[in-house]
């Protein structure tokens, strides 16, 4: 995923302040928006809406003639914009700009208008050695927002792993698995990760966010094609997915029920020529459905990393932790879920320290090693330590 370098022409001011002034208008459809902006060259100079001019941008009447009202006022319309996004330390860029990501302009109805807060030119841009040449690649994370506990494990540890090798961690910082593909891409040293939002940037959503907001400010971007003030309208989700699909050069499910937002993104990262990967999960779960239908219909299975790595065709950094891993079992209790991710296959340690890492108290650290160790999870060994098996 590059930042295209691509002739500024037509970026006269005119022309940014009217797509500025297009996208801020919330009587008009979101499709309208990106269409008028799509065709600007061909309506920006008319003298008056007329059939044929409308026949051409397949707009209503109504829309076209607002449309061409707001060049009297487009100037005025875009400060006002500018100044939103500066109250929340925002930045925007537009098609025209060169810091535009080219992998939009891929769109049919490309977002005329992108409002971010952070680094957005080092999350898609090169930020040194990644491992695909001339690019910094990017992979999609997505999946429910009552992820169990086994999703969120998979999703932080699939986050923490890309973002190792030098990708780009995109998801749409809702809660669950999105908002832990965040936090695990956060956990790798020099770790990037893009949150494409179906709000405002100046919106508090979902509430209790802010604290990982501000970690991606400052490692990533936070991108919303709405502006500043706009709330979040259950509309607009399927809509920003659109970005989220085409931002990435693969998307991975880690949970999804059936007819879920997230198996919306695989479909339009498939229609985009992107790659789609999936996490298995129980048969009897309803949040492996949609996973698993994926899975029947040909998406790439996802049990580790490297599984990723090697679909994609690039080497990623492994220590010997992690080359041991392995998913963890899925219908763990959060507990054991827990205790599970604070131990390896590698080196055994004793249920003080896993009682530690885990966040638990001892009596419930070892119970929960006895059932790990039962359910064939864990092994125990001379001295009372524990690893994974």
């Amino acid at each position: 995923m590059q930042v295209m370098d691509r002739p500024p022409e037509p970026r006269q001011a005119a022309a940014r302040n009217l797509l500025l002034a297009l996208n801020s208008r919330a009587d008009f459809s979101r499709a309208a928006i990106c269409r008028l902006g799509s065709e600007l060259e061909l309506w920006r100079g008319a003298p008056a809406a007329d059939r044929e001019l409308a026949r051409q941008l397949s707009m209503d009447m109504d829309t076209l003639s607002k449309a061409l009202d707001l060049r009297a006022d487009a100037e005025a319309v875009a400060r006002r914009q500018f100044e939103l996004c500066e109250r929340w330390r925002a930045e925007t860029v537009t098609r025209f700009d060169v810091d535009y990501p080219s992998s939009l302009l891929e769109l049919e109805l490309p977002p005329p208008v992108l409002h971010f807060a952070g680094d957005l030119r080092r999350a898609i841009g090169d930020r040194g050695s990644p491992p695909l040449a001339g690019s910094t690649p990017a992979v999609a994370i997505v999946g429910s927002r009552r992820a169990s506990s086994y999703g969120i494990e998979v999703a932080t540890w699939l986050g923490k792993e890309l973002a190792r090798a030098g990708a780009t961690v995109v998801s749409g910082f809702a809660r669950g698995v999105d908002a832990a593909a965040h936090r695990g891409a956060l956990q790798a040293e020099n770790g990037s990760t893009i949150a494409v939002l179906g709000c405002g940037l100046g919106v508090d959503y979902p509430r209790g966010h802010r604290p990982l907001e501000e970690e991606i400010r400052a490692r990533g971007a936070l991108l919303s094609e709405f502006p500043c003030a706009s709330p979040p309208e259950s509309r607009n989700f399927p809509i920003r997915n659109r970005i989220i699909a085409n931002l990435a050069s693969a998307t991975v499910v880690v949970e999804a029920a059936p007819r879920s937002g997230s198996l919306v993104t695989a479909r339009l990262a498939l229609e985009a020529g992107r790659e789609v990967f999936a996490v298995p999960g129980r048969i009897t779960d309803e949040l492996a459905l949609g996973t698993n239908e994926l899975l029947r219909d040909g998406a790439g299975l996802v049990s580790h990393p490297s599984d990723l790595f090697e679909a994609l065709g690039w080497a990623a950094p492994r220590s010997s932790a992690a080359l041991a891993e392995k998913l963890p079992p899925p219908g763990l209790r959060a507990a054991e879920a827990a205790l599970f991710a604070a131990l390896d296959a590698v080196s055994a340690r004793p249920p003080d320290e896993v009682a530690l890492a885990a966040s638990l108290s001892i009596d419930e650290t070892l119970r929960g090693l006895l059932d790990l160790e039962l359910a064939g999870h864990v092994v125990r060994v001379p001295g009372g330590a524990y690893r994974r098996r």
